[in-house]
């Protein structure tokens, strides 16, 4: 969903660093690496759009975002993102009169179809050279501020968000852990789909090393974070995690009563170290025996005759 000025944006699509095997059908395979690039005539940048520089833009409004990465059962990774143009003290400022829902759908569109979004696997040991980049699917749609009749809420969009933010790997049937070796997969009975994309990251793991994908492998390749955002899109995490503190010592505070008043349940004394008198004796005891019993055990075994010794 697209928008601008207090309208968010969602994106939902194939990131075009997704491993080889879960690439839907856009993917592109040639038998040789090139410096062939998708064509991005028409894609100028939201800045150039306004007609302004990359530095003047900054002074002019701020790109605020929140995404998060859904898995599909089949195992490609779609990107559901919220994005939206503030003004330039973030998302208590208005945006400038041109910043329309119209110009941020174009520059989406753009940037998804320009060069910078395609990477290159060179060739390696009998695997072709491949070229990614995002796939077909893109569905902007702005986003409504509440009570106007329209379907895509901000509310709406929340519990969207939300609702795939809950979706990890394991909804492919893959594991929730790295896996060690690959007679993992049959004891804890992976099923046939997942298994083979597994696999395939332990088999191509060796031809690319900085790809990581044995490690990642439980993740089907994929390493990135399953969220991430803007730091003025909304409030921080650092934020969220006080509030939490908060509310635990308020919780604490009621149950305790005054909080200066200090309830002592045990106490502890250092006591010393090593053992007691007793117990020293008791272990000198017991190692004399054993070294005693292990004398006695070499003297019977020396005396045997030779046919009888093992």
């Amino acid at each position: 969903m697209a928008s601008a000025a207090a309208a968010p944006a969602t994106r939902t699509t194939t990131p075009p660093w997704a491993p080889p095997w879960t690439r839907p059908p856009t993917t592109t395979r040639a038998p040789s690496c090139s410096t062939t690039t998708p064509d991005s005539s028409g894609s100028a940048s939201p800045p150039a759009r306004a007609g302004l520089t990359q530095r003047a833009l900054k002074d002019a409004l701020r790109v605020s975002y929140g995404k998060v990465a859904e898995f599909q059962r089949r195992g490609a990774i779609h990107f559901h993102a919220v994005i939206r143009l503030d003004g330039p003290d973030g998302p208590d400022t208005a945006p400038p009169s041109w910043a329309t829902v119209q110009l941020l759908d174009n520059s989406i569109r753009a940037a998804v179809a320009h060069a910078y979004t395609t990477i290159t696997v060179p060739a390696a040991d009998g695997q072709p050279c491949r070229r990614f980049q995002w796939g077909r699917q893109l569905d902007i749609r702005p986003v409504k501020a509440f009570g106007d009749g329209s379907d895509i809420t901000e509310q709406a969009v929340a519990s969207y968000v939300a609702k795939y933010a809950t979706k990890a790997a394991e909804s492919t049937g893959s594991l929730d852990r790295r896996i060690g070796n690959r007679e993992v997969l049959t004891l804890l009975d992976v099923s046939d789909h997942p298994r083979r994309l597994i696999e395939a990251c332990l088999d191509l793991a060796p031809l690319y090393p900085d790809r990581k994908l044995a490690a990642w492998a439980h993740m089907l390749g994929f390493r990135g974070h399953f969220s991430t955002k803007s730091r003025r899109y909304s409030t921080t995490l650092g934020a969220l995690r006080q509030i939490r503190a908060d509310y635990r010592a308020a919780q604490e505070h009621d149950a305790l009563g005054d909080p200066d008043t200090v309830l002592v349940l045990g106490s502890w004394e250092y006591a010393g170290h090593g053992h007691t008198p007793g117990e020293s004796a008791l272990a000198a005891t017991i190692a004399r025996d054993i070294h005693l019993n292990r004398q006695t055990a070499r003297e019977a075994l020396a005396a045997l005759p030779d046919d009888r010794k093992w």
